[in-house]
Formats: structure tokens, C-alpha cells, sequence
């Protein structure tokens, strides 16, 4: 009913705008009506969006409203998106993306970047997808466009997801694009990132962070035809933990919620999934009974994967019930089913080839007009050249007196930085130990050991250190390190923590010591929050540059420590205890943009930010932790939301990758 009353709905507009197209007394009316037509048609009759968006084209060119013009061409490639007419979506998708720049409109571009690359994706270019997201990504970060943000990291996130060799990188983006859906409040979004995460825990068998994101996407899903999914992915944690009880009772509250909804292809899964637990406990008459239902199902939808696996599920229970005649018919349809698969991806890939052919005749096409306009403009070089020979006589002139005058400024400069190398000498030994134990060594000539109860305890870690090294030379790798910790020596400094030490691409700081404090745990956090700010700020940078990302870890533990010098020629001021090992292991069992901390941080900290429950994980040589990612201040700008969560499809379906109109 709810479908019905909202496809009548969208009628009653859409008859309301064409009269208003039929009274319009101005060309800007008209325009602005057409586009609103073309819009209202996009879900409903893609087909019928195509003559009022060319309307809107033709006027807005004639008019010279650019902005019109690329809305307009925009709409054409959705429509034609829609109806998977691929290489005419995106001709228009770049004439539109041409408009947006020539006016400078980030966002516009943003949206059309993210679109083509969605397009890259759904035609198995993982590798174009990546680079059309990551430059939506970086014209959508300056605009501050939050959903425009969301979208493209889960879009990468998705492509990242194809591949278990990749998940990890598909969990970074997840996990930052997460914070910003609940901002948004939009579910269906926050829903498809979340049940994203759920769904590589579970391919991952880390059972509890599979159930704690799928149930949030139950909460999400709430009353929606998706319902059905949400409660089928739990479904399959809790036979994933041999709970099959419990999973039976998921999967019949799916197969409920479908038939409501009135989904046979959520019908259909329920259905498997009810039988799979049944065949996984012996009970087969009842599997035999559930597959033969779900059978009927995906037969009437044509639904070629499910079959794959009803069918195999069935040849295994009528094997088991004896029965090997009926074994043996389901094996040969199984077999005849694979046929079908292998041929139509065999379809999807020729279909690819041309998609790639006509994108790369149509690019040909461009490459020549540009090669004669490139042609003509070295005409005009050329009359312009004679003209520019006095002048450039003129700035050789110049450039020799610049020479002069620089080498003068040089041995000023050269000369201020030696007086500013003196002063840092003669400030060493503070540089090198705490002031308290410095003081305490000049005094006395030696430094007392001293047991903490309370201390914080943060490592961060460069991914991939030793494969960027290797591309650098010594000198580039000593002057990119110095570039960072200098950062995150200004950073500890600000918030009153104290630098242990550097081990190779390693930094380890404290906070707590040598002198005591209350609160010194929450400057810890604070810290770790701007270095990880800094990175992104750089990384940024670099991307833009054309260079590598470096991805850090942050790990952080509370707990006591010993601290104290080590060393007789040369002072060292270092910690040990426990609680240094387990702040290594935060660190080492992170994922690169995100700060991991421990159970025992998260109770000193929760009630001031807000944290990603992980899950219990596994840490060399101290067992399970419960461990979190801290992502906000709770009273920040980027919190203060406590939205239900959800997933994207189910587990042979692509991760959920967002187009906006």
C-alpha cells in the first residue's frame, strides 16, 4: 500500500508540473519546470526523463544558463544510466562534468566524478572507478559538502571491498565515512556503510563486530523492504557461532518481514537460510522442505545465483536422506546452472570490451579536435615569437642582477641560521630528558627510578614503511620522518605529554609523567585526535602532488609504568611495564587512520568521546582485548548523533556504491 499511495503521489506532481509547463509565459519558467519534470520522472520511467531533460538542454544553451545546461545533461546520463545504456550515460556525464568546471562548481564536479566512476565500477574497472571517487573525494573536501564527502568514501570503501587483500583499506574509509552518515541522518546511506563493515567481520569470522554492525542495520532497517536482509545477515553470524536455534528464529523473522513486504527475492534467501541451518543440524526433511520452497521462488524471479546454491543444497540432502536418484537430478541442473553463470559473465565481460572500445573511439574523437587546436595555437606562437626576442634579451639582464642580489640574501641567511644553530645547541640537554630529571641529574649526578600507577601510553606506526623506504633514498626517507615527528613533537608539547623516543618509523609518547596528573589520558586522546587531523591535512597534500600516502596507526593503553634513565655515556629516559606492551599492541592491531584503544582507556574516556566498539581481538602474547576506535569529541561539531545502523546486500553482492542526483 505504502508503494501504490507513494508511485500516485509522484503521479499527482508530475501532472502538476506539466500543466505548469503548459502555462509557463517565459523561457526561465519553462526551464525551470522542464528540469524539475525530468527529475520527478527519474525513478519511476527513466525513458520518459530523456525528451524533457533535451528540452531543458536546448533551452538553457540558448538562454546561456550554464549551471541549467549542466543539470540538464546531467539528468540525460542518469536516465540513460538507469536503463544501463552505459556508453550515452557517459557522453552526457562528461558534457555536464565540462559545464561544472568551466564554472568552477565543486560540488557539480564532485557529483559527476562520483557518478562516472560508478559507472567504471559497475563495468569491473576497479582500477578508473578508484580514480574518478578519489578526485570526487578531493573537489567535494574543500566545499565542506558533507553528504557529497559520505558518499564518495563509501564509494571507495566499495571498490576497496571486491578484494579480501584490500579490506583493510575498505574498513579506513568505512569507518570514515561512517561519523558523517549519522550527521547527515540519512539510514538508508548509514545503513549501506554499516552493514558494509558487518559484512567483511563476517567474511573475516570475527563473529561479535559482524553482529554488533548487522544489528544495527535491523535498527535501520526498520520497517523497510530491507528489513528482511538485515535480519537474514544476523541469521548467518548465529550459525556462523553454531547458535542454529537462534539463527532459525532470524531467518523466520526475515521470511516474515519479506512476505509482508511482498520480496520474493528476500523470500527466497530466507527460505535457504532457514534450510541451511536445518541441513547443518540433521534435520534434512525439514531443509529438504525449506530448499524446495525457496526452489519455486528464485525459479519464478530467475534468480541464476540462488539457484546455484538451492540446487546444490538440495543434491547434499537428498544425498543424505538417501535418496540418490533425486541427488543426482539436482547435481546435473547444479552443473547446468554454473553453464548459464559462466556464460552470462562471459556476456558482462564482452559487454565490458565495447563499453571500454566506444569510451576510447569517442576519447579518440577528443584527442584530434585538441590536436588541432593545439595546432593553431602554435601558429599564433610563432607570429608572437620575433616579438618576444627583445624581451626575453631584457630578462636575461634581469635574471643576472637577480642572481647577484640572491647570493647576497643567501650569505645573510646563512649567517642568521649559524646564530640560530648556537642557541639550539646550548639547549641540548633539555631536548635530550625531562626538565625534573635533568634537574636531578645535575644535582646529584644520578636519576631515580619511579613506579606510576597511572599512566597513558600512545605508539603510532607507519603501514608500508619498509616498501615507500625502498622507493626513496636515505636522505628522502630521514627528511619525510623529520617532517612528521617535528609535527608530533609541537603536537605532545601542546598538550603537556612527554616523547619518549623514536624507533625507526615508530613514535612513543607518555602523558602522566614525570610530573602526575588527573586528566592527562584526555590530552592523550586530544593529541592523538590533531596527529591524526595532520596526517589527513598531508596526505591530502600528497595525493594531489602525485605522491604515496603515508598511512599511520595509532594505538593508546592506560595503566602503570616504570620510568627512568638508562645508559651512562649516553641518557636515555625510557619507560617499562605491561602497560608499554599492550599500548604496542593497540598500535600493531590498529587500522591505518583511526586510534585504537583499549578496554581500560575506553572507561576513563567514553563519557568524552565518541568510540567504535571493535570486538574482541586477538594480541601477540597477551591474549583478547576488547578494543574501540575513537573518532570525535563527544560535544564536537562531528558527533552528538546516535543513529541506527545498517548494510549493504547480501554476501556475493558488490558492496553498496552511492549515485546522486
Amino acid at each position: 500500500m505504502a508503494g501504490g499511495s507513494c508511485c500516485l503521489s509522484q503521479n499527482t506532481i508530475i501532472d502538476s508540473l506539466l500543466k505548469e509547463l503548459q502555462a509557463a509565459n517565459n523561457d526561465s519558467v519553462k526551464l525551470k519546470t522542464l528540469l524539475q519534470i525530468s527529475r520527478s520522472y527519474m525513478n519511476t520511467d527513466p525513458k520518459s526523463v530523456i525528451p524533457y531533460a533535451e528540452q531543458a538542454r536546448d533551452l538553457a544553451d540558448k538562454l546561456s544558463y550554464k549551471k541549467d545546461l549542466a543539470l540538464a545533461y546531467k539528468y540525460i546520463g542518469l536516465a540513460y544510466y538507469q536503463q544501463s545504456i552505459f556508453i550515452d550515460a557517459m557522453e552526457n556525464y562528461n558534457r555536464s562534468l565540462d559545464v561544472f568546471t568551466s564554472l568552477n562548481d565543486k560540488i557539480g564536479i564532485s557529483n559527476l566524478l562520483s557518478n562516472i566512476g560508478v559507472v567504471y565500477k559497475d563495468q569491473g574497472n576497479d582500477t578508473k572507478a578508484l580514480e574518478y571517487f578519489f578526485n570526487s573525494l578531493r573537489n567535494a573536501e574543500p566545499t565542506g559538502d558533507n553528504l557529497m564527502i559520505t558518499t564518495a568514501l563509501n564509494n571507495i570503501g566499495s571498490v576497496y571491498q571486491h578484494k579480501n587483500g584490500t579490506y583493510d583499506r575498505a574498513l579506513e574509509y568505512y569507518l570514515k565515512a561512517l561519523p558523517r552518515s549519522q550527521k547527515l541522518g540519512d539510514l538508508e546511506l548509514y545503513g549501506a556503510i554499516t552493514g558494509n563493515i558487518g559484512e567483511i567481520y563476517l567474511q573475516r569470522k570475527i563473529e561479535d563486530s559482524a553482529l554488533h554492525y548487522f544489528k544495527k542495520q535491523q535498527q535501520a532497517y526498520e520497517g523497510t523492504p530491507d528489513m528482511a536482509y538485515a535480519l537474514n545477515n544476523i541469521g548467518k553470524v548465529y550459525s556462523l557461532k553454531k547458535d542454529y536455534n537462534t539463527a532459525l528464529t532470524y531467518h523466520q523473522k526475515a521470511l516474515d518481514s519479506s512476505i509482508a513486504a511482498n520480496s520474493l527475492l528476500y523470500q527466497t534467501q530466507s527460505l535457504q537460510g532457514i534450510a541451511e541451518v536445518y541441513e547443518e543440524t540433521g534435520k534434512y526433511k525439514n531443509a529438504l522442505q525449506a530448499y524446495l520452497k525457496a526452489e519455486k521462488l528464485a525459479t519464478e524471479i530467475n534468480s541464476s545465483y540462488d539457484l546455484k546454491d538451492i540446487y546444490k543444497g538440495l543434491s547434499l540432502t537428498y544425498a543424505n536422506l538417501s535418496d540418490y536418484k533425486s541427488a543426482n537430478k539436482y547435481q546435473a541442473l547444479l552443473l547446468n546452472i554454473k553453464d548459464t553463470i559462466y556464460n552470462i559473465d562471459i556476456d558482462q565481460k564482452l559487454s565490458r570490451y565495447e563499453f571500454n572500445f566506444e569510451i576510447e573511439k569517442k576519447q579518440n574523437q577528443i584527442n584530434l579536435l585538441e590536436k588541432d587546436k593545439v595546432l593553431k595555437e602554435s601558429e599564433l606562437r610563432r607570429e608572437e615569437l620575433a616579438k618576444n626576442a627583445f624581451l626575453a634579451g631584457f630578462g636575461l639582464i634581469l635574471i643576472i642582477a637577480f642572481i647577484i642580489y640572491r647570493n647576497y640574501r643567501q650569505k645573510v641567511k646563512v649567517n642568521l641560521v649559524l646564530d640560530s644553530q648556537k642557541a639550539q645547541i646550548e639547549g641540548l640537554l633539555l631536548n635530550i630528558l625531562p626538565g625534573e630529571v635533568a634537574r636531578e641529574l645535575q644535582q646529584t649526578g644520578h636519576a631515580t627510578p619511579r613506579y606510576y600507577e597511572n599512566v597513558s601510553v600512545l605508539f603510532t606506526d607507519f603501514k608500508g614503511f619498509t616498501v615507500i623506504a625502498d622507493s626513496l633514498s636515505p636522505q628522502e626517507v630521514v627528511a619525510e620522518l623529520n617532517i612528521f615527528f617535528m609535527a608530533f613533537d609541537e603536537i605532545i608539547e601542546k598538550y603537556n605529554l612527554e616523547k619518549i623516543k623514536t624507533i625507526g618509523d615508530a613514535y612513543m609518547c607518555a602523558g602522566g609523567i614525570p610530573l602526575e596528573s588527573e586528566d592527562h589520558y584526555l590530552h592523550m586522546i586530544d593529541a592523538a585526535l590533531e596527529i591524526q587531523e595532520f596526517m589527513r591535512l598531508k596526505n591530502i597534500a600528497r595525493v594531489e602532488a602525485g605522491l604515496p600516502q603515508w598511512e599511520l596507526r595509532i594505538g593508546i593503553h592506560v595503566g602503570p609504568v616504570v620510568a627512568g634513565v638508562v645508559g651512562k655515556n649516553k641518557y636515555a629516559y625510557d619507560i617499562w611495564g605491561s602497560s608499554v606492551n599492550i599500548a604496542s599492541r593497540m598500535e600493531s592491531n590498529g587500522i591505518p587512520g583511526q586510534i585504537n584503544i583499549s578496554a581500560a582507556t575506553y572507561e576513563l574516556v567514553k563519557d568524552h568521546y565518541n568510540c567504535l566498539y571493535r570486538g574482541k581481538i586477538s594480541a601477540k602474547n597477551i591474549g583478547e582485548i576488547d578494543m574501540f576506535f575513537v573518532y570525535s569529541k563527544i560535544n564536537s561539531e562531528a558527533s552528538n548523533h546516535t543513529l541506527p545502523s545498517s548494510v549493504s546486500h547480501h554476501l556475493h553482492a558488490p558492496a553498496k556504491e552511492n549515485v546522486q542526483y
